[in-house]
C-alpha cells in the first residue's frame, strides 16, 4: 500500500531559485500542449500525444530543470482529458495554469535520486546539489516512489513524499466501543452515541472568528496598487491568515476523525448533500464545518485499521423516528429542535434522537455481537 507523508522544507536562495524555475517550466509546458490538444479537439481532429521533448529544442531553458517533473506534467494532461472525455458531467476541460494558482511539481524515485537522511535532516531531490532542510516531524519506513514539492501562497514550501510500505497504520487500538453513531450539524460539529452514552462536540468556526480580521485584510489590500511593495505584504499576511485557517481546521478534523475510528469498531453517518446545500443560505457555515473533508478522513482511517464506516441514505429519518418506540413523525420541520413522540411520550432532541437512531442501525451490522450495546427502547 502506498502512503504519503507531508513535511516542511526550507530552502536555501539557490534551491527556491531553482524551485520556481521547475514551477514555471511545468506551467509552461503544461499550457504550451494543452493548447495543442485543445486545437485538435476543437477542430475534431485526433488528440496528439505530445511530449515535452518536442520544446527542448526551441526553448532550451527547459533542459535546466528537472525532466520527470515534465514527464509528470504530460501525465497528468493526458489523464485529466482521458477523464473528460469518459465522464464530461463530472469531469470539466483541462484549463490553462496561472502563475497566482498552485505551484508545485512531482518527480519519481529513478536510482535512488530521492533520498530523506533522517539524522542530519535533509531532503535529496533530482538536479539539487546539496540537501534541503527538511522538519522530519515523524519517519517512515519503505520505498519511496515519488515526490511532490509545493510553495503555498504565504510563501512556504513543503514536500510530499509518496512511499510504498506494507503497514500504513500506527498503533492500533483495540475498539472501546462496538458502534456509534454521528449526527453532523451547524450549531455543534456532531452528536456523539456509543455504548458508553451520548455527547456533542463543539463547532470550533474557525472562519467564523478570524472573519473580522480577514475583512479588514481585504479591505486593506482593495487599497494598494496592485504589483508595489505594499500590495504583496498584505496580500502575504491574507495568505497567511488563510492558510491558518485552513490549518486548524484541517488539525481538528484529523484528531477527531481518528478519535472516533479508535474508540468504535463501527460508524454510521449519514450521506448529506453537500454540494446541494452549498447553494443555500447557509454555504459559509457548511463550508466551514467541511463535512465532505471529515468523512473523506473517516472513510481512509476506518480501512486503515479495519473498522466499518455505515452510510445510511441521505432520506433516511433520523430526526423524525424515535428512538425509544420506532414512531415517525412525518411533519417534523426543520426549525423544531425538541418534539416529543405522542405514543410513548418521550421528549427528543433533534440531534441527539438522530444519532441514537444511527447507532442503533450500527448495532444491527454483523461486525457487532449479539449481545453488545443496548436496543431501542432500553433508554
Amino acid at each position: 500500500m502506498k502512503k504519503a507523508y507531508k513535511y516542511r522544507i526550507y530552502p536555501n536562495k539557490e534551491q527556491e531559485i531553482f524551485f520556481a524555475k521547475t514551477f514555471g517550466c511545468c506551467r509552461f509546458v503544461w499550457n504550451k500542449m494543452l493548447a495543442e490538444k485543445l486545437s485538435a479537439y476543437e477542430n475534431r481532429e485526433p488528440i496528439p500525444r505530445i511530449t515535452p521533448a518536442k520544446y527542448k529544442e526551441e526553448f532550451p531553458f527547459l533542459r535546466e530543470v528537472d525532466s520527470l517533473a515534465l514527464a509528470n506534467v504530460q501525465l497528468q494532461l493526458e489523464k485529466a482529458f482521458k477523464n473528460y472525455l469518459k465522464n464530461p458531467k463530472h469531469f470539466g476541460l483541462p484549463k490553462f495554469k496561472r502563475k497566482k494558482d498552485k505551484q508545485s511539481y512531482t518527480t519519481n524515485n529513478v536510482n535512488s535520486s530521492i533520498k530523506v537522511d533522517f539524522e542530519k535532516g535533509l531532503l535529496y531531490l533530482p538536479k539539487i546539489k546539496n540537501g534541503i532542510k527538511i522538519e522530519l516531524h515523524r519517519t517512515f519506513e519503505g520505498k519511496i516512489k515519488s515526490a511532490t514539492v509545493s510553495k503555498t501562497k504565504d510563501g512556504k514550501y513543503y514536500v510530499s513524499i509518496l512511499v510504498e510500505t506494507e503497514e500504513p497504520r500506527n498503533k492500533v487500538i483495540e475498539p472501546k466501543s462496538k458502534a456509534c453513531g454521528i449526527d453532523l450539524g451547524l450549531e455543534h460539529f456532531a452528536t456523539i452515541t456509543n455504548d458508553f452514552g451520548t455527547y456533542k462536540v463543539e463547532h470550533p468556526k474557525h472562519l467564523r472568528r478570524a472573519e473580522k480580521r480577514l475583512k479588514k485584510l481585504q479591505k486593506d489590500l482593495s487599497r494598494k496598487q496592485q504589483g508595489s511593495k505594499n500590495y504583496e505584504k498584505v496580500r502575504r499576511r491574507l495568505a497567511k491568515l488563510h492558510a491558518y485557517i485552513s490549518n486548524a481546521r484541517n488539525d481538528f478534523l484529523h484528531k477527531l476523525s481518528k478519535a472516533i475510528i479508535d474508540e468504535n469498531q463501527v460508524v454510521v453517518v449519514e450521506d448529506i448533500n453537500v454540494k446541494g446545500l452549498l447553494q443555500s443560505n447557509l454555504a459559509k457555515s457548511i463550508s466551514d464545518s467541511s463535512w465532505s473533508k471529515f468523512l473523506t478522513y473517516l472513510r481512509y482511517k476506518a480501512e486503515w485499521y479495519g473498522r466499518t464506516l455505515v452510510q445510511v441514505d441521505k432520506f433516511f429519518p433520523s430526526s423524525k423516528l424515535c428512538h425509544c418506540c420506532g414512531y415517525k413523525r412525518e411533519d417534523l420541520a426543520l426549525y423544531e429542535r425538541i418534539w416529543t413522540c405522542p405514543v410513548c411520550g418521550t421528549t427528543h432532541d433533534r440531534d441527539v434522537n438522530a444519532s441514537i437512531n444511527l447507532y442503533l442501525v450500527g448495532l444491527e451490522r454483523p461486525e457487532v455481537k449479539p449481545g453488545c450495546g443496548w436496543r431501542r427502547g432500553e433508554r
